[in-house]
């Protein structure tokens, strides 16, 4: 679905995006990931077809981004972080306009338009004008406009952003209720979001990317070793005293009420080791869980890295 290969693009002498190559397959969710100012919206304003790059090339649906200009457009529906919305609008009015811009036939433009009212739950507030709407409905509109001609291809610029809890949720499952049906890309600063909602990640550092796998395989190369989360009642000094000498142990960390998260090296298996040592103490062993490393602590890791 898309295809990119060797992609740069320079603002005068700076450097935004340098050399990026990826690929993302039919029906997939992708997170673009990396921190302010990696060169995330660069790339995604290259794929709508917003900006030119200096180099490289860009394919969506086996249309050139550059030579192909509006058969990309008419293969992708595209909701920047602030969605494009006339407040002065209603629902309806705003996404028959839209559904006009994109090409839809007169006479199936009010079908298409009733479609993608109930797909995002608007049927509500389809007659409200839009300046009326709080944040979670625009944010909805914003996305119904995207959905409009059904684009094989979602690009969605932080969707949940200014979002209150509930909003998100709502926002969250309709995004993956569109997965197969959709390829999406979806760039975000909300790390769990991500991993709830991606199948694979993309991250992105000064313009590079730095690492793309699925969120649990980046977990597992890059988590700097394994952890565990330990219960044990017993006492605190001796208890940690005793995790600490395992082998491969490296660090023991006392989280209060009889809790330790225990790190150790990559690919070791302690549970059998921890579970036989709180037996012989005649300690009692209340949890005994691994503990997977978070998005969130990858790309810390990942970012920090490339900055040092």
């Amino acid at each position: 679905m898309i295809a990119v290969q060797d992609l740069t693009k320079y603002y005068g002498l700076t450097p935004a995006i340098s050399h990026l190559s990826f690929e993302v397959g039919k029906g997939e969710i992708v997170g673009f990931l990396g921190p302010n100012g990696a060169g995330k919206t660069t790339t995604l304003k290259i794929l709508a077809g917003f900006l030119p790059p200096t180099s490289g090339k860009a394919q969506i649906n086996g249309h050139d981004c550059v030579t192909d200009s509006l058969a990309v457009r008419r293969s992708l529906g595209y909701l920047p972080e602030t969605a494009p919305l006339y407040t002065d609008l209603t629902t309806t009015q705003f996404l028959l306009f839209a559904s006009r811009a994109k090409g839809v036939k007169r006479k199936e433009a009010q079908g298409e338009v009733d479609r993608v009212i109930k797909a995002c739950d608007l049927g509500g507030v389809r007659h409200t004008l839009i300046s009326s709407l709080s944040k979670g409905f625009r944010q909805r509109v914003g996305l119904a406009q995207a959905l409009l001609n059904s684009p094989p291809l979602l690009i969605l610029d932080e969707p949940t952003i200014g979002l209150d809890p509930a909003q998100i949720v709502e926002i969250r499952q309709l995004i993956k209720e569109l997965s197969g049906d959709h390829t999406v890309i979806l760039s975000s600063h909300i790390l769990p979001e991500v991993s709830q909602l991606c199948q694979r990640v993309i991250i992105i550092n000064k313009g590079q990317i730095v690492a793309s796998d699925t969120p649990e395989n980046l977990s597992r190369q890059l988590g700097q070793g394994s952890r565990l989360r330990v219960e044990v009642r017993g006492p605190v000094p001796e208890v940690t005293a005793a995790l600490k000498g395992l082998p491969g142990v490296r660090e023991v960390i006392s989280q209060g009420e009889a809790r330790y998260l225990v790190q150790a090296g990559n690919d070791l298996e302690l549970r059998p080791e921890i579970a036989r040592l709180v037996v012989s103490r005649g300690w009692d062993l209340l949890e005994l869980q691994m503990q997977e490393f978070t998005l969130e602590e990858v790309f810390l890791n990942l970012v920090t890295e490339e900055e040092s």
